[in-house]
């Protein structure tokens, strides 16, 4: 791939995922085709990674209406069994171990809800792609950069053979954003200067740095606590700072040229950082401030900013969502439950390209590039210096894994 004021937010992207009790349920599409059967038949699905998200989005899948979850997978025996005892998924679909999502694909599946850690969504995605299912993954789609290449390659051979592919963003799923990044792609706040992202949150994961610090080389433990194991998640900086990086390349429609950056860990767990600064250059000099904590207390927001020479779009996923030029404006009001509504609005599109025959596929490409933006900054922080996205692509550092220390 080449390169081409608001109050802060009352709670954070997962603390308001623990206190998600319901969602929205999504009416089923008018009949069309999946596979050549009636649409009202539903589409029947797996879910790999079984943990809280996974049976979260589970349920939300159940809720739209359209959907039969079949098989649940997890490398965790116990997880598969508690997933798939709640879900109502049988006893024989149940799987488990590192290899036994490969089990679940041979199943008699339309689709497959990918939802491990990142480490795993590049693998797993083109065997579900090669098993002719459609594909849902959640973000990030990688921790590097042959991982992101292989999510492209899978995209590209799922629209070749007519599967759909979706990445689970929510913002670009929510039409107060689409609304705002209208304004500026239509350039209704002029020539974009600079913009600003952040994405700030309190102390995470302290549970799991107490569990980790008992034996931090064991590899089931640090899959166990892949949320602060650098290699399995892709560093904070990539698994949910992502969110704000994406908004940006979003606006802009643009990759980065270069990126110089700096940060650290302050909390003493794990081997993510729980802070970053870095300073992206695009095309046409626009410069993207962004700055990121994950320690602390009593602040949290995720936000991107666009400064133009005539008006300013200012956007929060917990917050407000708005533009103004110099003769009027555009007012998104509070996106109090985006981390569900965009996931909900997501559900139904999925349901709506497979049933319409739509694989076109549209949210590989950006999910990509902002992918690969997170690692140009975290490769320019780790090395307190600056990084070219053409020097980045160039060196496609591999991370690794010790899978040969799991069980199969």
């Amino acid at each position: 791939m080449s390169s081409p004021s608001a109050s802060p937010a009352p709670v954070s992207r997962r603390g308001f995922l623990a206190s998600t009790a319901a969602a929205t349920s999504v009416s089923l599409l008018a009949p069309r085709t999946v596979f050549g059967a009636s649409a009202n038949e539903k589409v029947t699905l797996g879910l790999i990674g079984c943990g809280g998200r996974g049976k979260w989005i589970a349920n939300l899948f159940q809720k739209h209406g359209g959907y039969h979850l079949a098989a649940v997978h997890d490398y965790f025996p116990e997880r598969a069994e508690t997933a798939g005892g709640e879900l109502k998924v049988e006893n024989g679909r149940r799987f488990s171990g590192l290899a036994g999502y490969r089990k679940l694909l041979e199943s008699p599946l339309d689709a497959v809800i990918i939802q491990s850690p990142p480490y795993f969504h590049p693998e797993q995605a083109a065997a579900a792609v090669e098993a002719g299912k459609h594909v849902y993954v959640a973000k990030p789609i990688a921790v590097d950069v042959p991982g992101c290449l292989s999510i492209e390659e899978s995209g590209r051979k799922a629209t070749a053979r007519k599967l759909a592919f979706l990445v689970d963003f929510q913002t670009r799923a929510h039409p107060a954003y689409q609304e705002v990044v209208r304004w500026v792609h239509t350039g209704r706040i002029g020539r974009v200067v600079t913009v600003e992202s952040n994405y700030q949150t309190s102390t995470m994961f302290t549970a799991m740095g107490q569990q980790l610090a008992k034996d931090p080389a064991n590899p089931e433990l640090r899959l166990r606590c892949w949320a602060i194991d650098r290699v399995l998640s892709g560093d904070v900086i990539t698994e949910q700072n992502i969110h704000a990086q994406d908004v940006v390349t979003w606006f802009l429609n643009a990759a980065p040229l270069k990126a110089v950056g700096t940060g650290g860990l302050a909390r003493g767990f794990g081997t993510c950082w729980d802070h970053f600064s870095v300073i992206y250059t695009f095309p046409n000099g626009v410069i993207n401030t962004f700055s990121s904590k994950q320690v602390g207390h009593a602040y949290d927001d995720i936000l991107c900013r666009v400064y133009g020479t005539e008006g300013t779009a200012d956007t929060h996923y917990f917050g407000e969502v708005w533009v103004k030029s110099r003769e009027d404006g555009f007012q998104g009001g509070k996106l109090a439950n985006l981390y569900m509504d965009g996931a909900v609005n997501n559900i139904a599109a999925f349901h709506s390209a497979i049933t319409s025959g739509d694989t076109s596929n549209p949210t590989v490409a950006p999910s990509v590039r902002s992918n690969l933006t997170t690692i140009l900054g975290r490769t320019a922080a780790y090395a307190h210096g600056e990084v070219t996205w053409d020097d980045m692509m160039r060196r496609a550092e591999k991370w690794e894994f010790p899978l040969d220390r799991l069980h199969g």
